[in-house]
């Protein structure tokens, strides 16, 4: 049998992600109280079962006494049980957006402030994280980008090394991500911009990409920045780090980074291991500004 624990922040998305394993054959039950946890397990684990693949969803909800839940694991372990724990977790400023836009209450807020919820939860729930087999923060994550994560680890079978990476190209006349770990800056190179033929296209055209990749700097830039990246990826996964964000910027967004970004997220996505995603957060402003 294999038993996956689906558990982590309230508002994180594990609602979806017990729906999307129990499309991939999974057996599912969400907000399961604690004290049932080893009787399910016994009767799923039993030689005689059909069910081959359980997802128990457990969290907060209804003051789940989580003293249990580590003995229980603790039992677990003991009697060498196997089972794995996917941990969905997003930044506090996510979460709290996302409450907002659905109006509902943190499960631990009361008639508090969310904010003040998710930190008790997140006190809470701290030892599961710590033990936890998959870490995915879904803060940048869209639903479809979900499932290709959830496909790799519990059907495909890739090892999964709790690294997301976002390759982000944005302008820097619209301010630097709040949220990048890596800036890169690339309007040093040629723009596109002041080319005629090129000034409406984006990073995205083959056109611009050519002119952008065409020069040697680009070329040696791409080549220098994939070697700083491959070295910087192993070391933040062994410093436990779970979501990385590299942002490419040129002026407005729209030709350099954007055309540099692409490249970057092609290497990466080709490496098994780890999600990567491409953000391209400004490339329609310069447009939307001209029509104001």
């Amino acid at each position: 049998m294999r038993l996956v624990i689906v558990t982590g922040m309230s508002g994180a998305g594990k609602s979806t992600a017990l729906k999307m394993l129990e499309d991939m054959g999974y057996f599912c039950v969400d907000n399961l109280p604690i004290p049932l946890l080893p009787g399910f397990v016994e009767i799923f684990n039993a030689p005689d079962s059909s069910v081959k693949k359980v997802a128990l969803g457990i969290d907060v909800r209804g003051g789940q006494d989580f003293g249990g839940l580590q003995e229980n694991l603790d039992d677990m372990d003991a009697k060498k049980i196997p089972y794995e724990i996917l941990f969905l977790d997003a930044h506090d400023d996510v979460l709290i957006k996302r409450y907002k836009e659905t109006r509902r209450q943190h499960p631990l807020s009361g008639s508090g402030r969310v904010d003040t919820g998710i930190a008790k939860e997140r006190e809470k729930i701290a030892f599961l994280k710590m033990r936890a087999t998959y870490i995915l923060d879904t803060s940048k994550m869209l639903t479809r980008e979900l499932r290709l994560e959830l496909e790799k680890i519990f059907v495909d079978g890739q090892d999964f090394c709790n690294l997301y990476i976002t390759v982000m190209s944005f302008g820097f006349k619209y301010g630097i991500p709040q949220d990048a770990d890596l800036v890169f800056d690339v309007r040093f190179l040629p723009n596109p911009y002041y080319i005629q033929e090129l000034k409406e296209k984006t990073g995205n055209d083959p056109e611009v990409q050519d002119y952008v990749m065409g020069n040697d700097k680009g070329r040696i830039f791409l080549e220098k920045l994939n070697d700083m990246v491959s070295f910087l990826i192993p070391n933040y996964i062994l410093e436990g780090k779970n979501q990385l964000v590299i942002a490419i910027g040129c002026t407005g967004g729209k030709h350099r980074s954007v055309t540099l970004a692409n490249a970057l997220y092609q290497i990466l996505e080709s490496v098994e291991g780890y999600g990567v995603r491409i953000e391209h957060r400004d490339i329609g402003k310069d447009a939307i500004t001209k029509r104001r």
